[in-house]
C-alpha cells in the first residue's frame, strides 16, 4: 500500500522538475533567439547599403539623400564623443554620490537622497531633451560657452576643442544632458556594491588610523572594482543608445565637429530624425546605422566582460 502511494508522488515530482527545467532552458535560449532575430533583421534591412557602399560606409562623411551618397562617420563620431563627455562628467559625480551615501551621509538624509537619485532615472528622456533645449541651450549660448571660448580657445592643443561660435546646441550640451541621465544608474549601482563591503574591513582600517578617503580608495574600491566597471558599462550603454534627449540638443548636423561646442549628430538621433520619411537606399543606410550601433554596444559589453574576467583572474592569483 505504501509503495502505491509514494510512487505516483515521485512520478509527479519528476514531471514537475522536467517541466521546470525545460521552461527555464527555453527562456534562456529565447534571449539568444531574440538577439539573433534583431541582428538578422538589421542585416537584411541594410543589405542594399552594405552592397553598394561596403566597408567604406564606416569612414565616409557624406550624407546626401538627393545624390544617394551615405556614410556613417559623422554619426559614429558624434555618438562616441557625446557618450565620452557624458561618462567624463557622470562617473566622478556618481562616485561622489555613492561614497557620500555609504560612508558620510547621516541616517536622516540617506533615504531621501537615495529616492531623489532614483527619481532621476524615472524621468522620461524626452523631458530631459526639452529641459536641455529650453534651459541649457540658452544658458550655454549666452553665459557659458562665450567665456569658455574666450578663455580656452587660444590655448595650444586643447584650444581647438573650445573653438567656434557659441551655438548652445552641440556635442557638449548633448554630453551634459546624457551625463545627467546616466548619473542615477551609475550612482545606484555604485551605492549597492559599496554597501556590500564587509563592515569589519572598514572598521579595521579606521582602527588603524585610516582616513575616510584612504578607506574608500584602499578598501572599498579594490573590493568592488568589478561592480564599478559594470556600472561604467551600464552608463555607457545607456548613453550610446539614447535618442530623444540627444535629438533635441545635439544640433542634428551631418558635419564633422570642429570642437565640442559644434553641432553634430549621433546614430540614434539620425535614425529618429529621418527614418519616418526614408525610403529605398536611405532607409537601408539608416538600418545600417542601427546595425553599427548594435555592434558598438556589443563590443563595449564584450570588452567589459573580458576586463572583469581578467580582473577576477588576477585576484585569484593573489
Amino acid at each position: 500500500m505504501q509503495h502505491s502511494i509514494t510512487e505516483p508522488k515521485c512520478l509527479n515530482h519528476k514531471w514537475v522538475e522536467g517541466v521546470f527545467r525545460n521552461t527555464t532552458k527555453f527562456f534562456a535560449v529565447f534571449v539568444f533567439i531574440v538577439l539573433a532575430a534583431i541582428l538578422l533583421s538589421l542585416i537584411l534591412g541594410s543589405w542594399d547599403s552594405l552592397s553598394k557602399f561596403g566597408i567604406s560606409f564606416l569612414w565616409t562623411n557624406d550624407w546626401d539623400p538627393v545624390q544617394e551618397n551615405y556614410g556613417a562617420l559623422v554619426p559614429i563620431i558624434g555618438t562616441l564623443i557625446s557618450s565620452f563627455i557624458a561618462l567624463l562628467i557622470a562617473v566622478p559625480v556618481s562616485f561622489g554620490i555613492a561614497v557620500f551615501l555609504t560612508e558620510l551621509a547621516p541616517e536622516w538624509i540617506k533615504r531621501p537622497l537615495s529616492i531623489a537619485v532614483e527619481m532621476l532615472a524615472a524621468i522620461p528622456s524626452i523631458i530631459y531633451g526639452m529641459w536641455g533645449l529650453f534651459i541649457f541651450v540658452p544658458l550655454f549660448q549666452e553665459h557659458i560657452q562665450p567665456h569658455l571660448i574666450e578663455a580656452l580657445g587660444d590655448l595650444p592643443f586643447i584650444g581647438m576643442l573650445f573653438s567656434g561660435a557659441p551655438f548652445g546646441i552641440g556635442l557638449f550640451t548633448a554630453g551634459l544632458v546624457l551625463s545627467i541621465m546616466i548619473i542615477p544608474f551609475i550612482a545606484s549601482i555604485m551605492r549597492d556594491v559599496f554597501s556590500v563591503v564587509p563592515p569589519l574591513l572598514k572598521e579595521s582600517a579606521y582602527g588603524l588610523g585610516s582616513t575616510t578617503w584612504e578607506v574608500v580608495w584602499k578598501i572599498v574600491v579594490p573590493y568592488t572594482k568589478s561592480g564599478i566597471i559594470g556600472s561604467f558599462m551600464l552608463g555607457l550603454g545607456r548613453a550610446l543608445g539614447e535618442t530623444m534627449a540627444v535629438t533635441f540638443v545635439i544640433g542634428n548636423a551631418f558635419n564633422l565637429p570642429g570642437s565640442i561646442f559644434a553641432p553634430s549628430t549621433s546614430i540614434a538621433s539620425a535614425i529618429a530624425n529621418e527614418f519616418n520619411e526614408a525610403a529605398g537606399l536611405q532607409k537601408s543606410a539608416l538600418m545600417e546605422l542601427g546595425l553599427i550601433l548594435f555592434l558598438i554596444t556589443t563590443v563595449v559589453l564584450a570588452c567589459s566582460r573580458l576586463l572583469i574576467m581578467r580582473m577576477a583572474k588576477k585576484e585569484g592569483r593573489k
